[in-house]
């Protein structure tokens, strides 16, 4: 069987985190024109303010400061149970500081972030075709089969974006998908016991499988020039839509909303997760035509 192909870079260039103010703060992003993002251009008037936000200090998941004497990070290693290993390849490190592979955000320190450097994510892409009450696909207007997705609402942007989230130090990366779409899509507290047990059957070898589909980086408004996102996306799709088409969505905890997602020319998402989306859409399109 021939392994999927996996994209490992949607972003030449940033935008997302650029200009304005940093989120969750009043902290102004220093302005970085795009012919100045690149670390191989000279910006002398470049002084963006350096900012990690008091609320992470302390936290388990967080790095203390580069300046802490304890704190030895190995940047592109494997440090630990810690992943400093970035998708897009070895990164550079100045004075201590690891810098944003793309470039120029505008802001240094962490920001909101945990980790300096690379902050990995996993993102699950669960997909069905859209159907008809008696089974038949649903076709748009060029008579192409519709790919729904399942999107949650985020509560801290209000944008909608794949169900994804943090890796938790030495956890496998598919685990952290399959746990992130549990925890934000289906909020297994609301079911009852039988259901939950007739769920997880079904839900258990759903998400045995998966394609790898994206490992990259994420253009996303928390990035700084020493920490940034990073994901992996997998795609769990069901193709007879009898797994999870027919399962009923509930928001979790860290989640304001959940839906079913129609792939049409003007749907948007959060960061580029929309890209990533596409290309999931295209490969499946393929199949399917192969298929038919």
């Amino acid at each position: 069987m021939v392994r999927p192909t996996i994209l490992t870079m949607l972003v030449s260039i940033h935008y997302k985190c650029r200009g304005g103010l940093y989120p969750r703060s009043n902290i102004e992003r220093f302005t970085v024109p795009d012919e100045k993002v690149s670390w191989s251009t000279e910006f002398i008037e470049y002084k963006p303010v350096n900012y990690t936000s008091p609320h992470i200090n302390g936290k388990p998941y967080a790095d203390p400061d580069i300046g802490d004497p304890n704190f030895k990070p190995n940047f592109n290693q494997i440090d630990g149970k810690i992943s400093r290993i970035s998708y897009t390849g070895k990164y550079n490190v100045e004075n201590r500081y690891p810098l944003n592979p793309v470039g120029r955000t505008g802001i240094t320190g962490r920001g909101v972030l945990g980790r300096w450097g690379p902050n990995h994510a996993a993102d699950p892409i669960v997909t069905t075709w859209k159907r008809f009450d008696n089974g038949e696909v649903a076709l748009d207007e060029n008579n192409k089969p519709i790919l729904q997705f399942v999107a949650i609402k985020r509560s801290d942007t209000g944008e909608w974006a794949l169900p994804g989230g943090m890796v938790d130090p030495g956890e496998k990366v598919a685990t952290t998908a399959v746990r992130e779409f549990r925890e934000e899509a289906t909020n297994s507290d609301t079911m009852s016991e039988a259901e939950k047990k007739t769920w997880l059957v079904k839900f258990d070898k759903f998400f045995s499988g998966g394609d790898v589909v994206y490992e990259g980086y994420i253009d996303d408004h928390r990035n700084t020039d020493n920490a940034w996102m990073e994901s992996a996306a997998y795609n769990f799709h069901d193709n007879n839509g009898t797994v999870v088409g027919g399962m009923k969505l509930h928001a979790g905890s860290d989640a304001a909303g959940v839906r079913w997602v129609d792939i049409t020319s003007d749907f948007e998402l959060y960061a580029c997760h929309k890209k990533i989306v596409l290309e999931v859409y295209n490969k499946l399109l393929l199949q399917y035509s192969e298929s038919s």
